[in-house]
Parts: C-alpha cells; structure tokens; sequence
C-alpha cells in the first residue's frame, strides 16, 4: 500500500469529502521515487467506449504501465460527466499516485483536480487538454493544430486545388464545401478547426470554394460529444435546406472519421457515391477501421492517422518522470494555455492517410491487419 494512499485516506476521512476547503486539504502525499512500481497505482480516465480510438488508448496505456509493473486503474465513463466526475474523485480516494485523464469535457473537473493537488497527486491530462484550472501538470497529445491543417489540405487535394507536395493543382473550381466541427467543450475541436479554417481561408476568399449553406463558425458547425448520428442529421438538413435546387456538395471538411461516417451515410442515403452524383471528398482523422476500410474502397478521401501506442508511450513516460519526483519533458510550453496557465506540453507528429498509404503506414506498422482492412471490423 503506497504511502500517498494513507495520506489521502486519512485527509479523506477528517475533510468528510472532496470539496477544496481551508488547512490541509486532501492529503500530505510523499516521495513515491523510493517505491516499487508494484506498490503504486494509476489512475486512467477515458471518456468513451464507443470510439474504438478510446478503447485502443485505454488498454495502450493500461498494457504499457502494467507492463513496467504498476497498478491500473482503468475506468471509461460512457459520456458522462458526473460518471467520469465520480470516477475520478473515487482514484483519488483509493490512492491514485498519478491521474492520466481524457476528459470528456475540459472544463467540468476543477474540483476533483483541486482535490488532487491537495493530495499532491500529479494530474497528465491526456489529448485533451484540461480547461480553467491551475491543477494540470502536464499535457500529451498530438500538434491539434495540424491536424487541422492536414485535414484541410486533404480537402484541397482531393479537390484538386493543391497537390500533395503542396504546389498548385490544376483544378480551377468553385467548389461547394460544408464545414463540420467537433464538440465545443472539446479544446482539441478548436485546434482542429482552427487549423483548418487558416488553411481553407485563402480558397475561401478567391471564390475556389464556397461554403453553400453559409455556416462558416466553430459553433454553428460544431458536433456535441462528436457523435456520428448528430452529424448524419446536420448533413441532412443541410442537404435539404442547401443543396435542393439540383446543386451537388462537393467537399466535406470533417474532424473525425466517426462523424465522416455519419456524413458518408446520409450523403449515400441522397443517392451520392450512385449512378447520380460522385461521392465529395470527405476527409477524417484516427484511422479508425471502419474508415479505412472506406478510404480502401474509394468511398471516404482519407483520414489522420494519430499513433495512440506512441501517445500512451508519452502518458507513461511523463507518470514514470512525476512517480521519480522528475518533472516530464515537454516539447512545448507556449501553446496550450488552459485559461490558468500555459500548461508543459509534449506534442506528438501525425500523418494524413490516402489510399495509397494504408499498406505502407498503417499495415506495415502493425497497426491494423490487411485482414481487418478488408473486412473493416478489428479483431480485437
């Protein structure tokens, strides 16, 4: 039994809870640099079981912390705040040496984060960033920002407006385009889309592309909780109120593979990809394999591929530098300002996938099988 779960326990019991209050706080913690591994727990907070992407993370970084010998404590909260809320606050009461954390929404865990740094337990929050408090201690993710731009310059290049090393593509336009965005209370949805618009602003302006149905913000175009039904339905209605005078969308600029497939069934459901019209290009990220599959079979352009085994590896590697009393080491300490601070930051690389790149990216490094991309479906 670590030394910093007697010491929250036992601060636990006199405060009767979890509430940030006057003197002592939470708990004393201590200096786990001397404990064994076996002796020290993790706590890991997912967001979601139904991403495939969530899964995939969860069990990475549970393999991967098991493997050097620690205890994890691995919960997924079903989209839920108070479930992820409570969940939290019970790592804290079991004992959590470290927090790992994917929030499902930025902002709603300032208790439980103050509760932690009462009880000196180190919080990583894990590609998403933790909003308005003062209580994170570190940040693992991808260049968000990027991504964004990756995805618009996919956009462009199937489009035929760019060419993938970046030049000029022989493609003249107007193209008509619409616009998703992930959920608001994500902050990786404005790094995404911001990264995107910057990018798309240009074509926008000279006319190459237009935007129909005239929704251009973050929040008119953003997706609660990035589900994949609330997508098909906004790509309806705009079908329906933007694209019935015989106009055809050309283009979708989506953020993630599980609404392009909510995006990709309504466009199919109005008779695109058929005899009638060409299928837009719709664009991805997470190389989930149900998308790659698409993206295999011409239907989805492409998607973002975000290696979550070399992001778990960054997740451990920073708990393993607090567990030793280190502070992680961070690649970047100007850009990911929570509201409260700028918080230390260690950005991982991501790469756009065609067609062309499933074998040599995505099958040769093991990621997913030749098999599981014919089939579309893991085998887990």
């Amino acid at each position: 039994m670590s030394k910093r779960f007697l010491a929250v326990l036992g601060a636990t019991v006199l405060a009767l809870g979890l509430t940030a209050c006057g003197g002592e706080g939470a708990g004393g913690g201590g200096d786990t640099s001397a404990e064994k591994p076996a002796d020290l727990t993790i706590g890991v907070a997912m967001p979601t079981q139904t991403s495939e992407r969530w899964i995939a993370d969860g069990n990475s970084v549970k393999q991967k912390l098991e493997a050097k010998g620690y205890k994890v404590d691995l919960q997924y909260a079903g989209d839920d705040i108070p479930t992820q809320s409570q969940q939290v606050d019970q790592m804290i009461t079991q004992g959590a040496d470290v927090l790992i954390i994917a929030a499902i929404d930025g902002t709603a865990l300032s208790g439980q984060l103050q509760a932690a740094a009462d009880a000196k337990i180190p919080v990583i929050a894990y590609d998403r960033l933790i909003r308005e408090s003062p209580n994170v201690d570190f940040y693992v993710s991808f260049d968000n920002y990027k991504v964004g731009v990756a995805q618009a310059t996919a956009l462009l290049v199937g489009l035929g407006l760019q060419n993938k090393d970046g030049s000029k593509g022989t493609a003249k336009g107007p193209f008509n385009i619409e616009l998703f965005a992930g959920s608001l209370d994500d902050n990786n949805a404005h790094f995404f889309f911001d990264g995107a618009m910057d990018t798309l602003k240009p074509f926008i302006d000279d006319k190459s592309l237009r935007v129909k149905s005239g929704q251009t913000s973050i929040e008119q175009v953003a997706i609660l909780r990035w589900q994949q039904e609330t997508a098909q339905k906004r790509m309806e209605d705009l079908l329906t109120s933007s694209y019935n005078d015989g106009t055809k969308v050309q283009g979708v600029l989506s953020p993630y593979d599980g609404l392009s497939r909510g995006i990709i069934t309504a466009l199919q459901n109005a008779g695109y990809g058929g005899s009638g019209a060409k299928m837009p290009v719709v664009t991805g990220q997470d190389a989930e394999i149900a998308s790659v599959k698409l993206i295999n079979d011409g239907v989805q352009h492409s998607t973002i591929f975000k290696d979550t085994r070399l992001l778990a590896e960054q997740a451990v590697i920073a708990a393993e530098a607090f567990l030793q009393e280190k502070e992680p080491q961070a690649n970047d300490t100007k850009t990911y300002d929570n509201g409260v601070k700028v918080v230390p930051s260690n950005l991982l690389p991501v790469q756009t996938v065609y067609k062309d790149d499933i074998k040599p990216v995505l099958v040769d490094s093991g990621y997913w099988t030749a098999e599981e991309v014919a089939s579309g479906q893991a085998k887990g």
